[in-house]
């Protein structure tokens, strides 16, 4: 059996009776990194467990012990860093093998920071366009050029150390619409949780003044 669990993004209240059962029970943990899923079952008073890790720089031979391990009849749960697995991390290619397999599994569902981004953004959320992390270099601007005619709210995920770039180069390609809105949300469900409700033209003074801390959702509102 392979348990698909999501752990919470930040406050540890968001945790599920559900997830707490299936985590103490399981056999093993597959994890990004076996440091954050240690503490987290430490602070979770959740007893200890053997931690494999599982990132986007593992090679087939991991992912292959692990299917080897569900094939024998252990139940491993399935986790990332933060949130709900294989939505920016690796946990798609184990989810994928583990089907052609034909692995009895469960999806138990919890936080997720782009759908709790939407919720608090204020901006209609009944089709939207989630596109993860945005291209680096090679497809950007042509990605950043479609929100121009996009008539579904856009929401993706940024990095610090990339926010200020990102939204100043979004003023720029929207610039002929200035009053269509934004919102940045960071360290949601954190302490220091922050959401600023704006509009494109006043992104290039968000984008300066903003709190370079953590990682940022940005909802981008649909062409009206």
């Amino acid at each position: 059996m392979l348990s698909i669990v999501s752990t919470p993004i930040g406050n540890l209240g968001d945790i599920t009776l559900r997830a707490l059962e299936t985590l103490k029970t399981c056999d093993a943990i597959v994890c990004e990194d076996t440091r954050v899923t240690g503490q987290l079952l430490k602070l979770l008073n959740l007893p200890k467990k053997t931690l494999i890790s599982c990132h986007g720089y593992s090679d087939e031979g991991k992912v292959a012990m692990i299917l080897e391990r569900l094939k024998s009849g252990q139940h491993l749960v399935l986790v990332s860093d933060a949130g709900t697995p294989g939505i920016s991390d690796p946990g798609y290619a184990i989810v994928s093998r583990a089907r052609e397999n034909n692995i009895p599994m469960q999806a138990i569902p919890g936080p997720a920071a782009f759908l709790a981004a939407l919720s608090a953004s204020g901006l209609p959320i009944n089709q939207f366009v989630y596109l993860g992390f945005l291209p680096l270099k090679k497809g950007r601007q042509t990605l950043l050029k479609t929100f121009i005619e996009e008539e579904r709210t856009i929401v993706f995920y940024e990095s610090v150390h990339r926010i200020e770039k990102t939204l100043k180069e979004l003023a720029e390609v929207l610039k002929e619409q200035p009053e269509r809105p934004v919102v940045i949300a960071r360290e949601l469900t954190k302490m220091h949780e922050m959401v600023v409700v704006t509009t494109v033209e006043k992104l290039p003074t968000v984008a300066e003044s903003i709190v370079k801390k953590g990682e940022f959702v940005v909802v981008v509102g649909a062409t009206r």
